[in-house]
């Protein structure tokens, strides 16, 4: 797969500013007086859908605050489809992903993720569905919404994937637009 200059300049800013964030925290880290314990969080996404099409989404999250401003993490993915519709319309996708998250104002943030999800894909050239990896890189940014008083809150997130293809992807376009909670 050829990237185009577009999409190819978007992934290159993002790798810079992945690289330039992880450098500045990785000399951060150590001068942190808090524990790690009290650094980390936990949160994901969670869906269901019910009828002739159902989906249920299960994707929990775990993170760790490096700095007060830049946190990074790891999530699984895992979800069922049944459409109801077709002979042989029940599925399911799994895969995990790696994130990284800058807030830029106390409750707005940048974030940068690479995910990768195993689907049933339909190849058109043999007429058939086929279990492959699919990749992304999602660039983007959000909103955190805190409530309860502690850490909690809800992530509103909007994100675009440059490495998107019509044909190899779970997505059916390149954005994606996520609302999650974290405590």
């Amino acid at each position: 797969m050829l990237l185009s200059k577009s999409k190819l300049f978007i992934l290159l800013i993002g790798f810079l500013f992945v690289v330039g964030i992880q450098a500045q925290a990785q000399r951060d880290i150590y001068s942190d007086s808090t524990s790690l314990k009290d650094r980390l969080y936990y949160g994901g996404n969670f869906g269901m859908q019910f009828g002739t099409v159902t989906l249920v989404d299960f994707s929990p999250l775990v993170g760790v605050m490096i700095t007060p401003r830049y946190s990074a993490g790891v999530g699984l993915t895992y979800q069922y489809f049944n459409d109801k519709r077709y002979y042989g319309g029940e599925t399911s996708s799994y895969g995990g992903r790696l994130f990284n998250r800058f807030n830029v104002l106390p409750n707005v943030f940048l974030h940068g993720e690479y995910e990768s999800i195993n689907f049933d894909n339909y190849n058109l050239v043999s007429d058939r569905f086929e279990r492959i990896w699919s990749n992304a890189l999602f660039l983007g940014g959000g909103y955190f919404a805190p409530f309860g008083g502690g850490r909690g809150g809800a992530n509103f997130t909007f994100l675009y994937n440059v490495l998107h293809d019509n044909k190899r992807s779970p997505y059916s376009e390149p954005y994606v637009i996520r609302l999650g909670f974290v405590m």
